[in-house]
């Protein structure tokens, strides 16, 4: 009887469905001298668990004191730095009314070259939705050609002829 619930237990154990009190049931029947054939290996096992425990690491372990590391420090005086500059610095800003000559022709020269990229971007846009819309088209033929040859399949399937 105990042997067979000691098996039940193993079982359970091996597939991590035990208790802590079954555990501790088959810990101690390890810990006897006799225990069936079939089961030795189970001994050697627990046996190695019991004698686990009762290690103990003894060992000094040194503890370095942390050491500061002064280009940290650095890095964060100079962000401290860059922040002050940025919310300090005082910009005037200009209207067009306030710009000399040159400034308002390069300005201008600007303004002309992004509108000819702008048209000749939206020109591209309108090219690629004629070319998406192509696309879908040709999608559709696929899915018809698709048909057909599952069509054509399903019709060899039936007379046999492949």
């Amino acid at each position: 009887m105990v042997l067979n619930s000691i098996e039940k237990l193993l079982e359970k154990y091996d597939n991590g469905e035990t208790s802590l009190k079954e555990e501790k049931q088959l810990q101690a029947y390890f810990a006897q001298d006799d225990i069936a054939p079939h089961l030795e290996s189970y001994k050697v096992m627990f046996q190695y668990f019991n004698k686990t425990k009762q290690e103990h690491y003894t060992k000094d372990v040194p503890l370095k004191p942390r050491k500061y590391n002064v280009y940290q420090w650095i890095s964060v005086a100079a962000a401290i730095v860059l922040m002050f500059a940025v919310f300090t610095k005082v910009e005037s800003k200009k209207t067009l009314a306030d710009l000399n000559s040159e400034e308002l022709y390069a300005y201008n020269q600007t303004m002309e070259a992004l509108n000819l990229v702008s048209s000749k971007f939206n020109q591209g846009a309108t090219s690629l939705n004629a070319l998406n819309l192509a696309g879908s088209q040709f999608e559709k033929g696929a899915e018809q050609v698709n048909y057909i040859s599952e069509f054509s399949e399903t019709t060899n399937k039936i007379f046999k002829s492949k």
